[in-house]
């Protein structure tokens, strides 16, 4: 079905509202009148462009991990082949967090709400939460391809670590405050060189 560009404006707006709405008040605490009263428009009206509530969280916690996906796959695509395997991983570190923190909306709805969900819901949202881990191994596996990364470091666990780490930051982290490229920096360099000088080891 093809939409209107004012139809689009408005499905947009809904969106906008619902994942600040989630991420404030957490998914129970969301109703799809709030959601139509904040975006301004008749309760009704949702179901032109969602089938539920549940639609619409499932749509919000996609566009938060899409939105982080494109730009690291745009960073990492970005850097030059002959460039070091760490400027690929600092790359990606450093999109992941600018995109997550600046999109903070849905970025923090989808960290905060994904444990609240009905099941069926977090069965909708595995899909892309599975393709950005894939994504995440690509990079490392592309890195132990171009040497440096130690052939014990398991990949999927790496991943989870620095996943769990970066979107942690949703929790202490003010974009308004603090500098997301420093943050990046110092995540980057524990990422890659731990906690101990390998001299003094």
């Amino acid at each position: 079905m093809n939409m209107s560009a004012k139809a689009l404006d408005t499905r947009q707006r809904v969106l906008d509202v619902a994942a600040r709405q989630f991420r404030e008040h957490g998914y129970a605490g969301v109703s799809l009148r709030d959601i139509a009263e904040g975006a301004g428009v008749k309760a009704g009206s949702l179901y032109y462009h969602f089938r539920s509530k549940d639609e619409i969280v499932a749509t919000v916690l996609d566009i938060g991990i899409e939105l982080v996906q494109g730009a690291v796959e745009r960073a990492v695509a970005g850097v030059p082949d002959a460039a070091p395997a760490r400027d690929v991983i600092a790359a990606a570190i450093r999109s992941h967090l600018q995109t997550f923190l600046a999109h903070s909306d849905y970025t923090t709805a989808n960290v905060r709400i994904f444990g609240q969900l009905p099941p069926a819901v977090r069965a909708a949202n595995l899909p892309a939460r599975r393709r950005y881990e894939a994504l995440w191994d690509s990079i490392v596996e592309r890195c132990r391809a171009r040497g440096g990364v130690r052939a014990t470091v398991d990949t999927a666990t790496f991943r989870l670590y620095l996943l769990g780490a970066m979107n942690a930051t949703l929790e202490w982290f003010d974009p308004a405050k603090g500098d997301i490229d420093r943050l990046a920096e110092r995540y980057a360099g524990l990422a890659m060189d731990g906690l101990f000088d390998p001299s003094e080891s």
